[in-house]
Parts: structure tokens; C-alpha cells; sequence
């Protein structure tokens, strides 16, 4: 008889709250969602200790258990430490049927049945920190990975990426799409407010993008469209703000567009709202995507999306945005320009992004947990 996931575990020992990016936004759709969906079956979210306050001050309590371990964002050593030794424990003695780590780190071996969400695999192509950093963790997401019994990836172009990079078979590995941005959606600050804190004057032209500010997500690309477009536009960058945005500053003033560049960092879930509503169009220049969550967000809001015409983001955005070489900056600059003065079907994007629910997600999610039971022989 088929086994059935009655106690499942949550790795979220990746979430700093408000710094974690796209997957504290998977984190948020999906537990919820999983809990509704699946009422009988506990759910156990393991996170930081910062974590732990956050999701319990957000009322977290009331569909699952939410345990913090004694590790923070900044901590990479001791959250190392938390999740190959701690955290397995914990499984077993709460004799959890899967443990799902939801951000490609986990343990490397458990006695509990292991499902694992691994996201992109930029990492592999990119150094993004110290090299003997980089080796270490590809190493243990290639170990975890191979040990898992079942492997979920976010979209069919990172399953391929995936399976290439963890040496293993493509058909071992579950394509469960994201849902659209947050299940709830907030209430905007005041628009005049965010207007002043970002000098964004009414008649101005809003180019915005969402993404962490990191070279692959090729922000400089837009900074240097910037010139070749109206005087009228700005272009408002939010996202955590790494050493690459300092590069964007120098950039935009070699070019003479430092004037009508916002870098906001950061941007608090309300008055990023805000900035939606004020957006012209919304920009995604990314080399590499495992996902692109904010393309969809975009387009729940109406927004017109310009975005890099790669193959993870033709796989959502379907023939509703406008695409462009990520490495031609005359072609970003003409494909902004048409997002900013032509005609956008409002209805054709909500009908794409309605199409990625948070609900679905959690149903394909829970059949990687079935499968992870049926395959397994750890217990």
C-alpha cells in the first residue's frame, strides 16, 4: 500500500527575513498553500532563529509548527553546521515522512526521505563568492542532490540545467512551477510618499526592476540603455543591494545618466506596491533564470514587461512580454521604449499569470513527497 506524507519537514534555513529574495517569496506561497491544500498533514517549518520570530509575528502558528535552530543569515558556518548535523537529528526524532529543504542546500544524508528544490544552477557557471567557498557548496548540493529521493526544479529549462549539473538522470526530477508572486496582496503606501523618498516627480517615466543587484541578473545592461532613451525616463532598480551596485553608480556616471538612476535597495513589500503602480514597464535583463517570479508579478499588476528573451523566461511569460538580447544594449533600449509607448493586453497577461498558482504548486509538491515515499528505503 502506498505510503502517505502525514508529517512533513521544511527546510528554511536559508531565510533572513526581507533579505532572502526569490525564496523567502517561494517560502511564503508555498507553506501556506501546501497547508490548505493538505489538511491533514502537519507541516514543520525549520528556520533561523530570525526567521523563526518573523513567521510566527506574520500568525504562521496558526497552520504549522515553526521551529527556529540556533543560526542567522550572516552565519554561513554555523547554519552549515545547524543543517548537516542538527537538522537530520530533529527529522528523525520527529519521525518526519519527507524532509523538503526548499532552497538547494540541505543535508547531505538524512535517514528521513529527502526531497529537495533546487532553484538554478548558477552557481555552477558563475563564481559569485570565494572560490573554496563556490567548490564547497556546488559540492554539497551535488552530494545532497544525488542523495535525495526526489529532486523538484522550477521550471522544464532548470530540470535540464539541474540534471546536467548534478549528474543526474532528467527524469528523476519534478517541474513544479512557482505560484504568481504572494497569495495575499497588500495594501500600497501612499503613492505620493514613494513618489518623494525616491524622487520619482509626476510626468517622469518609470523603468523598474526587481532582482537582487548581482551580475547575472545584468543590470548595467539597463543603465546603459538609460541613455539612448527619453530624458523623461528613470529607471528605479530594487533589489538587495551587493558590491555590483556600486559598479552601476560608476557606470551610470561615465554615462551621464546617474541623474535619472534610483537605486532603492531594498524595497519593503508595501511600497514596492506602490512602485508597481507607478511603473511604465517593468525591465529584466537577466543572463541566467531559474524561474522569474517578478515577470509574473509584473503581469498580474498590468505592468508591460521588457525581459531577456532566454529560455526560462519564454517558458512563463509565453507571447506576452517584450523580449531582447540581454547582451545587445540598442535592442533593450528599443524594446523598453516599445513596452513604455505601445499598446500592452492587460487581459492576455493576467490570463499568462493566472496560470501559476501557488495551489498547484503545492499539489505538484506533494507528489514529489508521495513519490519520495514510494521510492525510498530508508524506512
Amino acid at each position: 500500500m502506498q505510503r502517505w506524507p502525514r508529517h512533513v519537514g521544511l527546510n528554511a534555513l536559508f531565510l533572513e527575513p526581507g533579505r532572502s529574495a526569490g525564496v523567502e517569496t517561494y517560502l511564503r506561497g508555498l507553506a501556506p498553500a501546501l497547508a490548505n491544500e493538505f489538511p491533514a498533514t502537519r507541516f514543520t517549518v525549520v528556520t533561523t532563529r530570525r526567521g523563526s520570530a518573523a513567521l510566527k509575528d506574520d500568525g504562521w502558528a496558526e497552520f504549522c509548527t515553526v521551529v527556529g535552530l540556533p543560526c542567522d543569515g550572516g552565519q554561513p558556518v554555523r547554519r552549515l553546521a545547524v543543517e548537516q548535523v542538527r537538522l537530520p537529528v530533529l527529522a528523525r526524532l520527529k519521525r518526519w515522512d519527507v524532509l523538503h529543504s526548499l532552497a538547494s542546500l540541505a543535508p547531505v544524508r538524512t535517514v528521513t526521505p529527502a526531497v529537495i528544490t533546487v532553484h538554478d544552477v548558477a552557481l555552477f557557471h558563475v563564481r559569485t563568492v570565494k572560490s573554496v567557498a563556490t567548490a564547497g557548496t556546488r559540492m554539497l548540493i551535488q552530494t545532497a542532490g544525488r542523495h535525495a529521493d526526489a529532486v523538484i526544479a522550477i521550471t522544464q529549462t532548470a530540470r535540464d540545467d539541474v540534471a546536467a549539473a548534478l549528474d543526474i538522470p532528467a527524469n528523476r526530477i519534478h517541474v513544479v512551477h512557482n505560484g504568481a508572486g504572494h497569495r495575499r496582496r497588500l495594501t500600497p503606501a501612499p503613492e505620493d510618499e514613494v513618489r518623494a523618498r525616491y524622487e520619482l516627480k509626476p510626468g517622469r517615466r518609470v523603468v523598474l526592476c526587481v532582482a537582487a543587484m548581482r551580475p547575472r541578473e545584468n543590470q548595467e545592461l539597463l543603465v546603459r540603455a538609460l541613455r539612448m532613451l527619453d530624458d523623461d525616463v528613470l529607471l528605479v532598480l530594487c533589489g538587495h543591494p551587493e558590491r555590483y551596485a556600486d559598479q552601476l553608480e560608476e557606470v551610470a556616471e561615465e554615462l551621464g545618466v546617474a541623474s535619472r538612476l534610483r537605486i532603492a535597495g531594498y524595497v519593503a513589500e508595501a511600497e514596492l506596491e506602490a512602485l508597481w503602480r507607478i511603473a511604465g514597464c517593468a525591465a529584466f535583463p537577466a543572463l541566467a533564470e531559474g524561474f522569474g517570479l517578478t515577470i509574473l508579478e509584473a503581469m498580474q499588476r498590468g505592468v508591460p514587461v521588457a525581459c531577456s528573451d532566454i529560455p526560462a523566461l519564454r517558458e512563463l511569460g509565453g507571447l506576452v512580454p517584450r523580449y531582447f538580447d540581454p547582451h545587445d544594449v540598442a535592442a533593450a533600449a528599443r524594446t523598453l521604449q516599445a513596452a513604455l509607448t505601445e499598446p500592452h493586453d492587460v487581459a492576455a497577461a493576467a490570463a499568462q499569470a493566472e496560470r501559476f498558482t501557488w495551489e498547484e504548486s503545492a499539489r505538484g509538491t506533494f507528489a514529489a513527497y508521495e513519490r519520495a515515499l514510494a521510492t525510498t528505503s530508508k524506512q
